[in-house]
């Protein structure tokens, strides 16, 4: 007790506070979203999310060559294809926009590779699986899900990461990269992924927002907690072997629940609308750049092992390689 503890000893100067420090930010565990447009002859800045781009392939090679060389360690690639329909065959296409970007990665970079596994970008609908009389058919849209996780493994993904909240999806997906000898292929699975107010952006980078309806019938309600700690037990008993929490900042909660619960990596996906939320903070003088950091810092406290962030290659550039 005071006078004999003084906290304030530990905070004297930044050496001092820098020994003591909890939790630190390493280039390892940050995973930068990229855009792929098939669409593109450049690079588009998305206006939603100011120095966020979509790149046509040729643009994506350099890019991802410079992240690679800037110290950024992971990917996760958003693809949007020339061609959309009912059943979101461009996702599974061997030639398609993302399995392209996979093998330009892998044969460029030593980037650790990702793929968003989902059909908002693919279908005509902009809905996240195959619908029937305005409903999302769970167990068809599983069968597609199958042949994308198949293509993407087929082209030289390190991970995929399965978004469309369907249930069963990770299961699916385990299967047909076992049946196929990809038993080494990782899962990140998105498994309490909530319908949240905070997607905007990305709807407008992905060019995937919803024709009709919402995503409420098979994203989580955001009033609930322990139904998303169901999700994460039930992915993981399905063979997931990174679960996550999306959004991330106002779902901190969750994300200490399960690192309370679970011994397995933790992901968080920090979403385009706290993205541009903070950078358009920061653009107007309202913040200093110092929150970029402080709001990664959050999500690493609060248990995650990763952090999908579109702030990841900023941060990295203004911190070095290591």
């Amino acid at each position: 007790m005071f006078p004999v503890e003084r906290l304030r000893r530990y905070r004297e100067n930044e050496n001092i506070r820098d020994i003591f420090k909890e939790t630190h930010i390493s280039n390892d565990k940050l995973i930068m979203p990229v855009f792929v447009d098939e669409n593109e002859k450049n690079k588009k800045e998305i206006s939603s999310m100011p120095g966020i781009y979509r790149y046509s392939l040729s643009e994506y090679e350099d890019y991802i060559k410079d992240l690679n060389d800037i110290g950024v360690k992971n990917i996760i690639l958003f693809g949007i294809p020339s061609n959309k329909d009912d059943v979101g065959s461009s996702s599974y296409d061997k030639n398609g926009i993302i399995q392209r970007a996979i093998k330009i990665a892998r044969d460029n970079t030593k980037l650790n590779v990702i793929a968003d596994l989902c059909l908002c970008e693919y279908t005509a609908t902009g809905h996240c699986g195959i619908t029937e009389n305005g409903y999302v058919n769970n167990d068809k849209t599983l069968e597609i899900y199958r042949k994308e996780a198949l293509s993407y493994a087929e082209a030289g993904v390190d991970i995929i990461a399965p978004s469309g909240m369907m249930d069963g999806q990770v299961k699916a997906i385990r299967g047909i990269l076992d049946e196929n000898d990809y038993i080494n292929t990782i899962i990140m699975a998105y498994s309490s992924k909530f319908a949240s107010n905070l997607y905007s952006p990305f709807r407008d980078a992905a060019e995937s927002t919803p024709q009709f309806g919402d995503r409420k019938s098979y994203q989580m309600d955001y009033r609930n907690g322990r139904e998303a700690l169901r999700e994460i037990d039930m992915d993981i008993k399905e063979g997931a072997d990174i679960v996550m929490v999306k959004p991330a900042l106002f779902y901190l909660d969750i994300i200490s629940k399960a690192r309370g619960l679970y011994n397995m990596p933790i992901a968080t996906y920090s979403v385009s609308g706290e993205y541009s939320m903070i950078k358009n903070s920061v653009n107007s003088g309202l913040l200093n750049r110092d929150v970029i950091e402080e709001s990664l810092i959050a999500m690493f406290r609060s248990g995650s092992d990763l952090v999908i962030s579109y702030f990841a290659e900023d941060y990295i550039r203004s911190h070095g390689k290591y």
